[in-house]
């Protein structure tokens, strides 16, 4: 029966017209996976020699072991914002005589092979294999590593029951944080409480057991929520939802554009795919934590740029870029609207500063690392408000691909064409270029304020390069029109 499921999406899949459209990309993801698994793979074996080099006095697997708590729940993160639940087209298969319980143990199984999964293994394997090369107890790595497996399998299923659940990821995302602060400001020692918790899985292998339970009962949670929901009236039923509206009267002080940003602020918090990319953005300020601990990038500070563009930038620069292909299911109406252009832009060109702005404050503690590496986070604020936010506006007017916002988050790839390859250059490439040409010639602080002036010249410009990009959107509206009125 199994068999017959995988050549039944086996030959859905290469006979939906969305192969044949986004072939290329599939290849361009394809690489990327590659790459990813290439890198674990290569970590996954030289990590114990690179830790043994680094910190020739600690034990390598205790090093890992005393960091997995937080890997755990990163993991959690990112599975919540990008995996996609496993789904299966039922509504066929519901009126023939199989067994309901086949379907949905199909579904779940299938999960089990997500890249998540996999990606992990790449580096868990190789790891374990090294340790038992070098000595160490063959029963213990074995259970340390089945745990893993465990933990991996487990967090996949823990992720289906929780995906649907904001609550759960702030949750998730404060917990983090919490025991982050309470290791970086020494008010408990999280690493030591962590790594002793997985060191006793090394010496006691019969706690393996722990992770088999915990999963087991996860999957019989997803298999009685899934069987439920596995009948022909619940399948073909239209959902009927009472809808929310919030209080949105605080955007009214801004004029002619308020209409526009309510809009807006709706269609990101009541859609999948905005909403992963607006709880993204604030994912993003912890990404100067990876550049700006690590010496390594000490010494090439172009780098330290790329991260302070994407502290404050993360909204601007993942939400500006398929504008306004999010607008794509209801643009022939709009564009039926008695309204200028120009406003449409503005409210759009407001939302992205108004982010940027509020990611920039958020950002402040980063004083605690310099005020060097503030002064770089300022200037990336600067150069987002004032020069990516109306290039990105300027390359929408490019986009041809429909998105259908009911769809998932992170991993989804519909609406993504070259344009988004593209622009990448100039918006991170332009500020690099600055910093890496000034610093060099001159000092650290012509480097930032070259890239401060560009943004200042930007706003002082934005007047005229909204007129240009209004033309250019009024100039391809019918084109636009036509491209969005195409399925997905």
């Amino acid at each position: 029966m199994i068999s017959h499921f995988l050549k039944l999406e086996w030959r859905q899949y290469f006979r939906s017209s969305h192969w044949q459209k986004g072939i290329a990309l599939k290849i361009i993801m394809g690489f990327f996976v590659l790459y990813f698994l290439v890198a674990f793979l290569a970590i996954g074996i030289g990590g114990y020699f690179i830790l043994k080099k680094e910190f020739p006095a600690s034990d390598p697997l205790q090093l890992v072991n005393s960091y997995l708590l937080f890997a755990i729940l990163a993991d959690l993160i990112i599975r919540y914002l990008m995996q996609k639940l496993p789904i299966m087209n039922i509504k066929p298969l519901l009126i023939l005589p199989i067994p309901k319980s086949k379907l949905v143990h199909y579904v779940l199984g299938k999960s089990v092979f997500s890249v998540f999964n996999i990606l992990s293994l790449f580096f868990y394997i190789p790891f374990s294999i090294v340790l038992i090369k070098e000595g160490y107890n063959i029963e213990g790595v074995l259970g340390w590593l089945a745990t893993m497996i465990l933990i991996i399998q487990s967090s996949n299923f823990l992720n289906f029951l929780i995906n649907k659940n904001n609550k759960a990821l702030v949750i998730i995302g404060a917990v983090l944080v919490s025991l982050i602060g309470l290791q970086k400001f020494g008010i408990y020692d999280v690493v030591e409480a962590g790594g002793a918790i997985f060191d006793s899985i090394y010496q006691n292998p019969i706690y393996a057991l722990v992770g088999l339970i915990i999963l087991a009962f996860l999957y019989q949670l997803n298999y009685k929520q899934l069987r439920k929901q596995v009948y022909l009236d619940e399948a073909v039923a239209t959902k009927v939802e009472e809808a929310k509206s919030a209080d949105l009267s605080f955007a009214d002080r801004l004029g002619d554009v308020a209409p526009f940003i309510k809009n807006d602020i709706r269609l990101i918090w009541r859609n999948k795919r905005t909403k992963t990319v607006f709880l993204m953005s604030f994912l993003f300020l912890f990404y100067g934590l990876i550049f700006f601990t690590n010496d390594a990038y000490a010494k090439m500070p172009a780098m330290l740029i790329f991260a302070s563009l994407f502290i404050t930038g993360g909204f601007t620069l993942n939400y500006g870029q398929f504008i306004p292909a999010w607008d794509s299911a209801h643009y022939k109406m709009l564009m039926s609207q008695s309204f200028r252009y120009r406003k449409f832009l503005d409210s759009k060109w407001v939302l992205m500063v108004a982010m940027t702005t509020i990611l920039y404050v958020l950002s402040f503690p980063y004083l605690y690392y310099g005020i060097d590496i503030f002064l770089m986070i300022s200037a990336g604020a600067i150069f987002n408000i004032g020069f990516n936010s109306l290039f990105l506006l300027y390359a929408g007017s490019f986009n041809r691909k429909k998105i259908d916002l009911t769809k998932g988050g992170f991993g989804n790839t519909q609406g993504t064409s070259a344009t988004q390859f593209l622009v990448v250059i100039p918006i991170m490439g332009i500020p690099m270029l600055l910093f890496w040409a000034f610093s060099s010639l001159i000092n650290f602080n012509a480097g930032i304020i070259a890239i401060a002036l560009v943004g200042v010249l930007g706003l002082v410009l934005k007047n005229y390069a909204m007129n240009f990009i209004e033309k250019k959107y009024i100039k391809d509206k019918y084109i636009m029109i036509n491209a969005f009125g195409k399925e997905a």
